[in-house]
C-alpha cells in the first residue's frame, strides 16, 4: 500500500492534471491571483497580474480647475458611504471644471485601477468610430462577415448592433462569483477569442435585452478585423490621444502568445481620464472642434432599444432621476462615469463596493452619489 505520504504527493500531482481534463485550466490561474488571496471575485489591483497591452497617450491636455475647488467638504452620509463601500476615488467635474475630488485608501489623481465594464463604453464608442471611419458599413452587419461561425440558423442574423446593445441571443451566462462559470473562465482564459468562438446562438437575435460580457466581446474581435488594429491601438488612436488623456492605461489580455484584448473589461486608468470619454459623449462627439464621432450615433446609443430595457442603449446604461437624464457607464464593484447633460455634470466614482441593485437597474449607492455632488456643487 502506498503511504500516507506518498498518496499526498500523488493527488497533488493529480489536481493540477485534472484540471487541464476537465477543461478547468484557468482555474489555476485563478487560485494564483484570486482565490488564494481570499478574494472571491476579481478586485481593483488585478491587472498587474495579468499580460496586459496599453493604450498610449499622446499630447496631454490637463481638466481646468473650477474657482470652487474643494471649497465644500463631504456631508457625514457621503463620508460613511466612501468608508463602508471602500471608495478609492471620488470626482465632480461641471462645465468641464473640477469642481471636487478626493482619493481614499493610498489612491490619487494618477492612481489607477481596473474600470471593469466601463470598458464596454469605450468599445461601443470604437464601432461607432469604425462605422465612421468606413471599416464596418453599420450597425445591420452581419457577424458572419467576420466569424463564419455565426453563418447558420439564428446566428445568421445576429449583427454587430445587436452585441452593442446587448441582444445577441448567446448561450454566455453572467455569474461573477462562481470560479466554474463561464464568466470566471473568460477572465482568466488564456485564449478568449476560442472561448467566445464556441458558443451558440439560442435565442433569436435583436429582440430583447440581456446583458452578456460575450457580446462586448465578440465585437471587439470583429472591431480587430474590420480596422485591422488591436483593440488598444484603435482605442489609442481614436479616442486616448485626441482627448488628451494623461496616463497610458494597461488592458487586460488573454496571454502574450495570444493578445487577445479583455474587450468585455479591465482597461486600468485613472478616475479623471475615465471621465473623458463622458464628456465626449456629452458633447455630441466633438473635442477641441474636431467631430471624433458621430452625433448620430451617440443620440442612438443613450436611446433604449427595447422596451424591456429602459435603462441601457448601446454600451451605456440609462436613468431618468428627479426629472434629470442621465447616461452612465459602470462596472464591477461600483465603478461609476455618470454624465448629467442638464447640469453640464460629469461624476465619477470609483471602489471595491457598492449596494448590490437587487432586482432594480441602478443601486441605491448610485443615487447617492448624485444626490451628494449636487450637495457639493449647490
Amino acid at each position: 500500500m502506498l503511504s500516507k505520504k506518498k498518496v499526498t504527493v500523488v493527488a497533488l500531482l493529480l489536481i493540477p492534471i485534472c484540471f487541464y481534463v476537465f477543461d478547468l485550466g484557468y482555474l489555476i490561474k485563478a487560485v494564483k491571483i484570486g482565490y488564494s488571496k481570499g478574494h472571491t471575485t476579481a478586485f481593483l489591483s488585478d491587472y498587474i497580474h495579468f499580460d496586459n497591452d496599453t493604450i498610449d497617450v499622446g499630447d496631454y491636455q490637463p481638466w481646468l480647475i473650477s474657482d470652487r475647488y474643494n471649497n465644500k467638504n463631504e456631508s457625514e452620509k457621503l463620508i460613511e458611504l466612501n468608508k463602508s463601500k471602500e471608495t478609492t476615488s471620488y470626482l465632480i467635474i461641471q462645465n468641464d471644471s473640477i469642481v471636487f475630488e478626493k482619493y481614499y485608501l493610498g489612491y490619487h489623481k494618477d492612481s489607477i485601477s481596473n474600470s471593469f465594464s466601463m470598458a464596454k463604453s469605450f468599445v461601443s464608442a470604437m464601432l461607432g468610430k469604425a462605422i465612421m471611419d468606413g471599416h464596418i458599413k453599420s450597425l445591420d452587419q452581419p457577424v458572419s462577415d467576420y466569424f463564419k461561425e455565426f453563418s447558420e440558423g439564428k446566428a445568421a442574423n445576429l449583427t454587430v448592433g445587436d452585441l452593442s446593445s446587448m441582444s445577441s441571443g448567446l448561450n454566455y451566462v453572467e455569474e461573477y462569483y462562481s470560479p466554474f462559470s463561464i464568466t470566471a473562465k473568460s477572465y482568466f482564459t488564456e485564449d478568449i477569442k476560442s472561448l467566445i468562438l464556441d458558443l451558440e446562438v439560442v435565442e433569436e437575435p435583436g429582440q430583447k435585452y440581456k446583458y452578456l460580457s460575450s457580446d462586448t466581446q465578440l465585437l471587439g474581435m470583429i472591431l480587430e478585423k474590420a480596422t485591422g488594429q488591436n483593440l488598444s491601438d484603435y482605442l489609442s488612436d481614436s479616442f486616448w490621444k485626441p482627448m488628451g488623456a494623461k496616463i497610458p492605461a494597461p488592458w487586460q489580455v488573454d496571454s502574450k502568445e495570444n493578445n487577445m484584448v479583455k474587450a468585455f473589461c479591465c482597461i486600468a486608468s485613472s478616475a479623471r481620464d475615465f471621465a473623458r470619454l463622458g464628456k465626449l459623449y456629452k458633447q455630441n462627439g466633438e473635442w477641441n472642434g474636431v467631430q471624433l464621432l458621430d452625433s448620430t450615433f451617440i443620440a442612438n446609443s443613450i436611446t433604449p432599444k427595447f422596451s424591456n430595457a429602459p435603462f441601457y442603449a448601446y454600451g451605456w446604461w440609462l436613468a431618468n432621476y428627479k426629472n434629470k437624464e442621465i447616461f452612465y457607464n459602470r462596472g464591477h464593484l461600483g465603478q461609476l462615469s455618470i454624465v448629467i447633460p442638464e447640469d453640464d455634470l460629469i461624476i465619477v466614482r470609483l471602489g471595491n463596493l457598492i449596494s448590490k441593485e437587487n432586482g432594480e437597474a441602478h443601486s441605491k449607492d448610485f443615487y447617492t452619489y448624485i444626490d451628494e455632488a449636487y450637495k457639493i456643487i449647490q
